[in-house]
């Protein structure tokens, strides 16, 4: 049995039950070993390979996820900062949300990446997550799920509709959608342009009214363009001008990593266009995030 080849949508799946893509890998480490040590129990009558995966890993999952606190952007932490000028001390010890790195996975199963979609359902209770990922997301049927939970189908299908109608109050239900591509890039890469000319007035152009910016693990976030604006000031005042944008993605997204003049990797920047602008985005400053993108830490 080649239970390598379900490594990129195992720790897809586990991303999104975790929010941590350096814990997914792990996560999908321990799945292909009890896997591999039940082997022989493993009965081709009663499910395909990758059905009998995902059960191994939902159960995974959910072990490790007992008891443990969501993980959070600062947006869903309180409320938006008016002061632009406000000190960036980070607070590590909180378990941030995490990106995905997309070259880690093939394009088709990156359906439910969406950071502001991984969010939302972190409020969830774990195994309504599970639930909704498997039904919503990966299309497993109802029977399908009640015997990787090891529950009946019409408890799958309450938990399906709780987890839901409280995704539907937070948004997050439009969120498993994905944007036009081409439409969004060229977006990013005006802002591209815009940050290395440090020109804060043509940013504040492809932003929305009420644009949202948020910078893990610092708990402080913006919303609105004009604060928006007046913190790229700050941030061309404390960095200087002569910035390097490079382009990537994450979590199906379109995403930046942005080098100051001194040429050492300061941020990865992931972007929500929405109707031609730039709604939302999560600047993360974490090394541990970094790795994950296999981002160089200096490009000269």
């Amino acid at each position: 049995m080649d239970f390598e080849a379900h490594r990129g949508e195992l720790t897809a799946y586990c991303y999104r039950m975790a929010g941590s893509f350096h814990e997914a890998e792990d996560l999908v480490q321990e799945t292909l070993l009890r896997a591999w040590k039940a082997r022989d129990r493993y009965d081709p009558a009663r499910a395909s390979v990758r059905t009998w995966l995902y059960r191994i890993a939902t159960n995974v999952c959910l072990t490790a996820l007992e008891g443990r606190a969501r993980r959070p952007l600062p947006s869903g932490l309180g409320a938006a900062s008016d002061d632009p000028g406000a000190p960036l001390q980070p607070a590590m010890d909180i378990p941030w949300l995490q990106p995905f790195p997309d070259a880690r996975c093939d394009a088709d199963t990156r359906a439910g990446l969406r950071l502001a979609w991984i969010a939302a359902t972190q409020v969830l209770p774990a195994r309504q997550r599970a639930v909704v990922v498997l039904r919503s997301v990966l299309e497993f049927s109802a029977a399908e799920v009640a015997t990787q939970l090891e529950t009946t189908v019409p408890a799958v299908n309450s938990a399906l509709q709780r987890a839901r109608a409280t995704l539907a109050d937070a948004g997050g239900m439009d969120e498993i959608a994905e944007p036009d591509d081409a439409e969004a890039q060229a977006v990013i890469d005006r802002y591209a342009r815009a940050f290395e000319a440090a020109d804060v007035e043509g940013l504040v152009r492809l932003l929305t009214d009420d644009a949202i910016m948020e910078m893990p693990p610092v708990p402080l976030w913006f919303r609105g363009s004009d604060d928006y604006g007046r913190f790229m000031h700050r941030v061309f005042e404390m960095r200087g001008t002569g910035w390097t944008m490079r382009g990537l993605t994450a979590n199906g997204q379109p995403a930046l990593a942005a080098y100051p003049a001194d040429g050492r990797l300061h941020t990865l920047q992931v972007f929500t266009v929405t109707g031609g602008r730039i709604s939302h985005n999560v600047v993360f400053a974490d090394p541990g995030v970094f790795e994950a993108f296999d981002l160089p830490s200096r490009i000269f």
